[in-house]
């Protein structure tokens, strides 16, 4: 019989606040999910292109989650905390109180969520500046980011919000924020959503421009002066009252966090292949496409040096993997993109819109692929996770409309295994992030192109790019009125 002592098993905690709800899972050194909960929470609609969160409703959903996926663990097994979060604004006064972001003055509602398009006239007048920071998001900045949303609280409560206010945090970075009491931002937040480039950090000139040049006061502490790349150990860990709410040990080490995309992203991309048969086999990583299908669909590419491609976003240097640049495509609601529609008169008529909207979706998965190598990428294959990664439909059709080969993630929550493996980087327990996302990202299944249909796809690709240019007309001549 075997003397020796068996090494307990490592675990780590995924923390994952998406639009409608927040998801815990506990994760061990190999990246199996052994546990799992979810818990929703509010969204307020208080006119349209306005939604708004409650952060106090969000981190209590966070600690009830928590709890239910540690119940029963050795609390000394459990090894670090990972938070990934949608990229939403979150306004707090200088004692750390909410500040209402709503003309209601309703204080609890302090989170202007990432879909929130009150600040079309604000973001219009930053692209018309043409400030070379654009050149960061594809030349474009989207109503969805964090500037204009800021000058939108300038311009409209200044007096309730704005000159109360004492830090405004990426949704993300307030999670660590409460779990550790340390205010340093994430780099993958302020890289992405807030003009911050890890060269040069903030850009005196585009706040001033903009009109936002009070920001500068105190070398910027309201939106962050100490930047962590993802994954590196937030303070001292958990702090006693966090440590509480969350029913995990104090100084558990808590990790700088990411965007719920990224997270995503983190969770598949480096996966060993070995043994599969795959392209990007021996290549680096810079090979691969992580899409994140949910209720948006985001594609992540890294490279080695800066590539900057028309109308993606970025190049944002280790805003996913510490040390390389990430590109990021998107195409919105293709979670939803069916709701809403007159569909059919029949289920033939219904089945053939499904399948010209599945096939629509992955046309435009090729063109954004063929941009980013027409750019400088070197893309051989695509990992999916998310939602519609479930749908096998949607999953071959990407495979035979791109023709690359579709590697399907083994654990369905990849995002709260990317979570996961933050913490898992935070706790010292793996020497980087490329080392954890090796061991903890796991293949579930491949899916290859079918190249007998590669004619008909090529034809219906032509027709695609017809259509996409025939909008860009239509968009310049509706623009010009």
């Amino acid at each position: 019989m075997d003397s020796k002592k068996q090494t307990p098993v490592k675990y780590y905690v995924g923390i994952d606040v998406g639009s409608a709800s927040v998801r815990a899972a506990l994760v061990d050194g190999f990246g199996t999910v052994v546990a799992h909960a979810d818990e929703p929470i509010q969204i307020w609609e208080p006119q349209p292109d306005h939604y708004e969160q409650s952060s106090a409703d969000i981190w209590a959903a966070c600690c009830s989650v928590t709890k239910k996926v540690v119940c029963g663990v050795d609390a000394s097994q459990i090894r670090g905390v990972g938070f990934d979060a949608t990229c939403s604004l979150v306004v707090v006064d200088k004692r750390f109180q909410p500040l209402a972001v709503n003309c209601e003055g309703q204080n609890y509602r302090n989170v202007i969520m990432w879909m929130d398009h009150r600040a079309v006239s604000q973001v219009e007048r930053i692209n018309a500046t043409q400030h070379r920071v654009l050149s960061y998001v594809g030349g474009v900045m989207s109503v969805e980011m964090q500037p204009p949303k800021l000058l939108w609280l300038k311009e409209n409560l200044q007096e309730s919000c704005w000159e109360k206010a004492g830090y405004f945090f990426d949704l993300p970075d307030f999670l660590s924020w409460k779990a550790t009491g340390v205010t340093a931002r994430s780099l993958c937040t302020v890289v992405c959503k807030w003009t911050y480039t890890s060269d040069g950090g903030w850009d005196d000139s585009f706040w001033k421009m903009i009109g936002l040049e009070d920001l500068m006061k105190d070398k910027y502490e309201k939106i962050g002066n100490h930047v962590l790349s993802p994954g590196e150990s937030v303070g001292k860990g958990l702090t006693p009252e966090a440590a509480k709410d969350l029913g995990l040990p104090e100084g558990i080490a808590v990790a700088a966090s990411l965007i719920d995309a990224h997270a995503g992203g983190l969770g598949v991309i480096g996966a060993d292949v070995k043994g599969h048969n795959l392209p990007c086999e021996n290549q680096p990583i810079t090979a691969r496409v992580a899409m994140i299908c949910g209720t948006s669909s985001c594609h992540m590419g890294v490279s080695e040096t800066p590539i900057f491609v028309p109308g993606v976003w970025g190049p944002y240097f280790s805003a996913m993997v510490p040390g390389l640049w990430l590109n990021e495509g998107g195409q919105s609601a293709t979670g939803k993109l069916v709701v809403g529609l007159t569909l059919s008169r029949g289920l033939d008529e219904l089945a053939l819109i499904y399948l010209a909207t599945i096939q629509a979706i992955a046309l435009g998965t090729r063109h954004i692929l063929e941009t980013m190598q027409a750019a400088g990428h070197h893309i051989n294959t695509l990992f999916l996770c998310g939602g519609l990664s479930k749908n096998p439909l949607f999953v071959q059709m990407h495979a035979d409309i791109t023709g690359k080969p579709v590697v399907l993630s083994k654990e369905v929550e990849s995002v709260l295994v990317g979570a996961a493996i933050l913490g898992a980087c935070a706790s010292g327990d793996f020497v980087s992030i490329q080392e954890a996302m090796a061991k903890m990202g796991k293949i579930g299944r491949v899916v290859q192109p079918n190249h007998q249909h590669k004619r008909f796809y090529d034809k219906k690709y032509e027709v695609f790019l017809k259509l996409v240019e025939h909008q860009r007309e239509y968009r310049s001549i509706m623009n010009s009125f």
